[in-house]
């Protein structure tokens, strides 16, 4: 399967129309991009399941948003 320029959305092949499957690429990438850590303010937030985020710099486990911070 070729996922070099349609990305992560590479795996619906030739399904659901374009628009559909460039929203669900944009999604993916804003899911999988480190947020900024509201305790020690570096972009090493990870999102570990929904609501649940990490830090990797100062080791904070905490609640939140479901998808974004």
């Amino acid at each position: 399967m070729r996922t070099k320029k349609v990305g992560s959305s590479g795996r619906y092949g030739a399904r659901y129309g374009l628009r559909i499957r460039r929203r669900i690429q944009e999604i993916d990438k804003r899911r999988s991009e480190t947020k900024k850590c509201p305790f020690c303010f570096k972009n090493q937030l990870k999102r570990v399941n929904a609501g649940i985020w990490l830090c990797k710099k100062c080791g904070k486990k905490f609640t939140g948003g479901a998808y974004s911070i």
